[in-house]
């Protein structure tokens, strides 16, 4: 089992940035695929960014440029790098892991920009 745990979210204003962490309570160089998700009120939850165990990643259109993940197995952490916030990036954001026979999910962190 993973247990994963979030940290870093808050209240930004537009145009600032938010850096997330997600903690894993083991090792995560064996975790084949590592992922933010968000969920905003009303709304489905929705990939972010997604970074496989051989770094490859992948970004949500809207959140391409703005938005870079990394992982450091070194630490078992996570991260999401959130500049330019937009009101549209405010959700609960979720850390996901997949180790190719489960998935596990973090509680979320809530991450609020003001207009």
């Amino acid at each position: 089992q993973v247990q994963l745990v979030e940290s870093g979210g808050g209240l930004v204003q537009a145009g600032g940035s938010l850096s997330l962490s997600c903690a894993a309570s083991r090792s995560i160089f064996s975790i084949l695929g590592m992922g933010w998700y968000r969920q905003a009120p009303g709304k489905q939850r929705e990939l972010v960014a997604s970074i496989t165990k051989s770094g490859t990643t992948t970004y949500a259109d809207s959140v391409k440029d703005r938005f870079t993940i990394s992982r450091d197995n070194a630490n078992n952490t996570m991260y999401l790098q959130m500049n330019s916030l937009k009101p549209e990036d405010t959700a609960v954001y979720y850390c996901r892991a997949n180790t190719g026979f489960s998935t596990y999910w973090g509680q979320g962190t809530q991450v609020t920009v003001s207009s």
